[in-house]
C-alpha cells in the first residue's frame, strides 16, 4: 500500500519539507489517478466510441443512442456505490491493519454486484421500450434506442462486477490492472464496433453487441485476480448473507445520492428530446465527451478518497486534512486541463461526432460552455470523492437531493422558455444549467462541509 509519510510526521515541518511533502502527495495522487482513470472511462468510452460510429449511420440512430445510453449509464451510475462504498471500506480496514476483514468486505461487495446486475437486467428486459418512450423517443428514434438498450443490458452483471472489483483494487491502491482492463476493453470494443456496424452492416444493433462483448471481457479479466488476491489474504469467497446485507445497508445513502444526481441528468436528456432531434443529437455528442472528461476529474477524487480513507483508518487526522486540501487543488488543476481539451474538441473535432453541419455547430457551442466551467467541476468532484471516502454518505444524500429539487425545477422553467429560442441558445442553456446549477450548488455544499472537521470526526468515531 502506498504511504506518503510516516506516522510520526503528523505535524507541520519547515517550508522546504512542506513543499517536498506536497509534491510527494501530488505524485501519489497521480500514481493512483492515472490508472484509476483508465478504469473509470470504460463505460463512457464505450458510449463515446458508439457515438462516433453510430453518428455516421443516421441522425435518428444517434438520437436513439442518446436515449438508450442514458438508460444504461443511469442504471450503471445508480450502482456506483458498489465501487465507492467498497473502496472506502477496504481502504479504511487496510489502514487499520485488518487486511482479511477488508478483503472479505470486498468479496461481499462483488456478490452484491452480481445479484443486483442479474436483477436489473431482468427488469430492463421487460421495460426497455416504455422507458425509452417516456424519455421522449418516438418513431425511428425509439426503435433505435430500444435495439441498443435491449442488447446492452445483458452486459450489466459484468459491469457491476467490474465496479465492485475495482473497489477492492482502489482500496488496496493496486490500480494498474484497472487501466489495463479499460484500455484493452476499449480496443476490443472499437474493433468489434467497426466490424459489426460497417463490415456486417448491423447498424446500432452491432454497436450494442460489440459493447456487450467488451463488457464481459472486462468483467472476467478483473473478477479473477480480485478473487485470487482475496484468497491470498485468507478471505472466504463464499457469499455471506450478513456481509452482503451490510454492504447494501452502507451503500443505501450512496444510492440515494446517486439517484438524485441521475434524475438531474435524465431530466436533462428529456429536456433535450423536447427541444428537437438536432438538439438531442448534439447533446449526445457533447455528453459523451463530458462523461469522458468527468472521469478524468473523478480519478483525482477517487485517488484522494483512497488516501484520505486510509489515513482515517490509521487515525492520522492531520494527514487526512492535508491530503484533502491537496486533492481538491489537484482536482481544480485537472479541471483546467480538461476544460482546455473540451474547448479544443469543440473547435476542431466536432465532425467526428456527426456529418451534419448544423449538429456540428451545436456540439461546438456545448463543448465551449463545458470547457469554461470545468475547473469548478474538478474542485467539486475531488471533494465529493473525499467525503465518500470518509463515508459521509448521509450528508451527500441530503445535499444532492436538495440540488436535484432546485435543478429540476429550474430546468423545467428554462425548457419552457427555450421553446421559442434558436437551437444554438437551447444547447447553450442546457449545458449552462448543468454547470451553474447541477455542479455549482453541489460545489457550495461540498466546500462548506470540507471546511469543517465534522466529517473526519464522525469517521474516526466509527472506527
Amino acid at each position: 500500500m502506498t504511504s506518503v509519510t510516516s506516522p510520526d510526521q503528523d505535524h507541520p515541518g519547515t517550508e522546504s519539507s512542506k513543499r517536498h511533502q506536497d509534491l510527494s502527495v501530488y505524485a501519489t495522487i497521480a500514481s493512483l489517478a492515472i490508472p484509476t482513470f483508465g478504469q473509470l472511462i470504460a463505460e463512457p468510452l464505450f458510449v463515446m466510441i458508439d457515438t462516433g460510429i453510430v453518428g455516421h449511420v443516421s441522425d435518428q440512430a444517434l438520437a436513439g443512442l442518446s436515449i438508450g445510453s442514458t438508460v444504461v449509464l443511469t442504471t450503471v451510475g445508480l450502482c456506483v456505490f458498489l465501487a465507492y462504498g467498497t473502496t472506502s471500506q477496504v481502504a479504511r480496514l487496510m489502514g487499520a491493519g485488518r487486511r482479511k476483514e477488508g478483503m472479505e468486505t470486498g468479496v461481499d461487495g462483488m456478490w452484491l454486484a452480481f445479484i443486483i446486475g442479474v436483477a436489473v437486467c431482468a427488469i430492463l428486459m421487460f421495460f426497455s421500450r416504455p422507458l425509452c418512450s417516456v424519455m421522449g423517443a418516438s418513431g425511428l428514434v425509439l426503435d433505435a434506442a430500444e435495439q441498443y438498450l435491449e442488447t446492452l443490458i445483458f452486459g450489466l452483471p459484468a459491469m457491476f462486477l467490474v465496479y465492485a472489483a475495482n473497489g477492492i483494487f482502489r482500496g488496496l491502491q493496486k490500480v494498474n490492472i484497472t487501466m489495463v482492463s479499460a484500455i484493452s476493453g476499449a480496443v476490443l470494443n472499437t474493433i468489434l464496433e467497426v466490424l459489426f456496424v460497417f463490415g456486417l452492416h448491423m447498424g446500432i444493433l452491432g454497436s450494442g453487441l460489440a459493447t456487450l462483448i467488451a463488457e464481459w471481457y472486462m468483467g472476467i479479466l478483473l473478477t479473477i485476480p480480485a478473487l485470487v488476491w482475496a484468497r491470498r489474504e485468507g478471505a472466504s469467497l463464499r457469499p455471506r448473507l450478513s456481509g452482503i446485507a451490510n454492504s447494501m445497508g452502507d451503500g443505501f445513502p450512496l444510492f440515494l445520492r446517486t439517484l438524485a444526481l441521475r434524475i438531474c441528468l435524465v431530466m436533462t436528456v428529456v429536456a433535450a428530446a423536447h427541444l428537437g432531434d438536432q438538439v438531442l443529437a448534439a447533446y449526445q455528442g457533447v455528453n459523451s465527451a463530458w462523461n469522458f472528461g468527468l472521469n478524468m476529474l473523478d480519478a483525482v477524487g477517487i485517488a484522494g478518497q483512497s488516501l484520505v480513507a486510509t489515513e482515517l483508518g490509521a487515525r492520522h487526522k492531520a494527514k487526512a486534512r492535508m491530503m484533502t486540501d491537496l486533492s481538491a487543488r489537484a482536482g481544480m488543476i485537472m479541471g483546467v486541463l480538461v476544460g482546455l481539451i473540451m474547448i479544443a474538441l469543440g473547435l476542431f473535432a466536432a465532425p467526428l461526432f456527426s456529418p451534419t453541419p448544423a449538429i456540428r455547430s451545436l456540439i461546438t457551442i456545448g463543448m465551449i460552455v463545458q470547457g469554461v466551467f470545468m475547473p469548478i467541476a474538478g474542485w467539486m468532484w475531488a471533494l465529493d470523492g473525499i467525503l465518500i471516502g470518509a463515508e459521509d454518505y448521509r450528508y451527500l444524500a441530503t445535499t444532492c437531493s436538495l440540488t436535484a429539487l432546485v435543478y429540476v425545477a429550474c430546468l423545467l422553467g428554462l425548457t419552457t422558455l427555450a421553446r421559442g429560442w434558436t437551437d444554438a441558445w437551447r444547447i447553450a442553456m442546457l449545458w449552462g444549467a448543468i454547470n451553474i446549477l447541477f455542479i455549482g450548488i453541489r460545489a457550495i455544499f461540498n466546500g462548506l462541509r470540507a471546511r469543517t472537521d465534522i466529517w473526519m470526526d464522525r469517521a474516526l468515531a466509527a472506527e
